[in-house]
């Protein structure tokens, strides 16, 4: 089939964009434009326009942008032809023919979807019948709900191998081989393939029933069983549930992935509607790019026990390749010997919400696994985890990712086995801008060797920027901080250049005032880049905003004061980050109250260092 770019265009002309957009989002009136909530990411004021003239939708807090075909794809999770074909058939136009071959194709597809429907018909009559009682304890036993049953439409297939061939031979027997609900073997009649098992439909984005999972009802081999792939199914490519996860994902701003149907299911009851599962594989490279089309950075939640940890490991490694900027994986690890639905019937819905909370990333993830692998003992087996390590960053295509895993797991290997951690004595924690004190159990991680660099990047970069301004407009604080200066590695290479510029600048002055600091930055490079910084609009901070000449001096203390503290913020972090790693598989290895008691107190604190970077940002009066 051709659509010609003419075509694509009259389809968008003929559709109102607010109205469509409307029907699932409340819009209201802006002038010649339209506001909303954006769907596409939480938020509480209105940075979602729509502008009919131009036929298009754009985000201004996430940058969601495109016209009523992507909104189609985005938002309702339609393939691009069914995005095409509903809108043209509200426009009432014809869409162009298709070649012959093409329109075969669609005219199978079509009847196997009627052909579906009728299967899904006859296994929820054979459910509600006299033969599906078992099938009906089974659920009352794992505390599925009649709603729940209602709405995943679970079906009953009896043990025999011609019911259902003989149901629907109104299809023909050659459309239920090809929808895989009969096995046909050499000159054999052809058979049920789904016999004495509780049935769960399988459907497309749409909702259309495409396939089917049958579990067995009693004793037998394989415990679930899928359909074939077929021209409607492709397991590979098709996520369970997905029809009502991805709608869902729109107002929680996540996707749960779980092992399997029946996780999924009961996740689904206990409230969590964002959830998908794989059809009896490993997640695969097309179902994480889809998953990716609805948020950036999933969770995957696998058992505890090795068989759910080898899963997780192999869904990280096919990650990996594929990797782009802002788009990642989540994991959580459930306790061992339970799965989602074990947790939530003994604990309830707030104990996997807890868990779910705090995911761990992905580069984690694979840390944890490697470091995990074998005893850690020799120089040999630390070698071993170190190349482990590079090959998996090897197979990150994309080169600013792959330097970014670099520099992580090498923090983490220096911090595993180089690195040495000091606490603070009582009572001298960080103070804060707001007169109070980080509690007196904070603890600080350094390095072994203090000169060892570490990478300041992503949004502690931005704190790094207010810093190097608060360096040049107080550069008499400089030389009071050389230690803390000299190890800070930035991820912006004028930056960095800024930064040496100072700290030589102040190794031979032995004071110092700012306009002097900018007359000897005049003769270098980094000039523009410091003035840049003393008129950056953004960069909220006490101590590089302009005092007066007469500011009293409880003013320019609370501005050194803040100075000092974002320092020690800022440099700190990295070390916090790998003692937190280290704790947390010390917890998975070994769980005891002192070692959850030291992740918890870990975790805490890192909270506290993010919670006290943002505080920084805020300006107020008070002193």
């Amino acid at each position: 089939m051709t659509l010609s770019p003419q075509w694509l265009e009259e389809l968008r002309s003929r559709t109102t964009l607010s109205t469509l957009i409307g029907r699932t989002v409340k819009v209201q009136k802006a002038g010649r434009e339209y506001k909303a909530c954006c769907p596409f990411h939480n938020e509480k004021t209105p940075s979602f326009t729509i502008n009919d003239e131009k036929g298009f939708y754009h985000c201004f807090g996430c940058g969601a942008h495109g016209d009523a075909i992507s909104w189609m794809t985005e938002q309702r999770g339609l393939g691009f032809m069914d995005a095409v074909k509903d809108l043209a058939a509200e426009a009432q136009m014809e869409v162009p023919a298709p070649d012959p071959r093409a329109a075969q194709r669609q005219e199978v597809r079509a009847t196997l979807h009627d052909v579906m429907a009728a299967a899904q018909d006859w296994f929820v009559t054979q459910f509600n019948g006299i033969e599906g009682a078992a099938a009906r304890d089974y659920l009352k036993n794992r505390g599925i709900s009649e709603k729940t049953i209602r709405e995943f439409g679970f079906g009953f297939a009896p043990d025999s191998r011609g019911r259902l061939k003989e149901a629907l031979s109104v299809h023909g027997i050659d459309r239920l081989i090809e929808a895989g609900l009969l096995i046909k073997v050499d000159d054999k009649d052809p058979y049920d393939r789904f016999r004495g098992r509780l049935m769960i439909p399988i459907r497309d984005p749409r909702g259309r029933v495409i396939a089917f999972g049958g579990r067995i009802m009693g004793d037998g081999e394989p415990k679930y069983l899928n359909s074939p792939d077929t021209p409607l199914f492709d397991k590979g490519r098709t996520l369970y549930n997905l029809d009502k996860a991805s709608p869902a994902s729109r107002q929680t701003g996540r996707i749960l992935v779980v092992e399997g149907y029946m996780d999924a299911i009961a996740l689904a009851q206990a409230g969590f509607a964002d959830v998908v599962a794989p059809l009896g594989t490993a997640l695969t490279e097309h179902q994480i790019e889809r998953i990716w089309k609805m948020v950036e950075a999933p969770i995957l939640c696998f058992d505890g026990d090795s068989a759910g940890q080898k899963a997780a490991m192999r869904a990280a490694l096919r990650a990996l390749p594929i990797l782009r900027p802002a788009h990642s994986l989540n994991f959580i690890s459930l306790p061992a010997g339970q799965d989602p639905d074990d947790l939530v019937r003994s604990d309830g819905a707030h104990a996997f919400a807890a868990l779910i909370a705090k995911p761990q990333m992905l580069d984690d993830k694979i840390w944890q696994v490697e470091y995990d692998a074998e005893p850690l003992n020799t120089p040999e087996s630390k070698a071993g985890l170190k190349k482990r390590l590079a090959d998996h960053v090897r197979d990150i295509a994309d080169q600013d990712i792959a330097q970014h895993y670099r520099q992580a797991f090498d923090e983490r290997y220096q911090a595993a086995f180089f690195a040495r951690q000091e606490r603070r004595p009582q009572g001298q924690g960080f103070q804060n801008a707001r007169g109070g004190k980080f509690p007196s159990k904070f603890v600080s991680y350094k390095p072994l060797d203090d000169t060892r660099s570490f990478l300041i990047e992503g949004y502690d970069l931005q704190i790094a920027k207010g810093i190097l301004g608060g360096l040049i407009r107080h550069p008499d604080q400089i030389s009071a901080h050389f230690e803390e200066l000299s190890a800070m590695k930035l991820a912006d290479s004028q930056l960095q250049a800024l930064l040496g510029e100072l700290i030589n600048a102040a190794m031979g002055k032995e004071t110092l005032d700012m306009q002097g600091l900018l007359t000897i930055l005049e003769k270098t490079d980094c000039y523009n880049v410091a003035k840049g910084l003393l008129r950056a609009d953004a960069l909220n901070f006490t101590f590089n905003r302009k005092l007066p000449d007469d500011a009293p001096s409880l003013l320019i203390e609370r501005a050194h004061r803040d100075l000092a503290e974002a320092i020690k913020v800022v440099t700190a972090r990295p070390g916090l980050e790998a003692a937190l790693a280290e704790a947390t598989r010390r917890v998975q290895d070994d769980l005891t109250e002192e070692s959850y008691a030291e992740q918890q107190r870990l975790r805490k604190a890192k909270q506290l260092f993010h919670e006290r970077l943002v505080d920084l940002t805020q300006i107020d009066d008070t002193v």
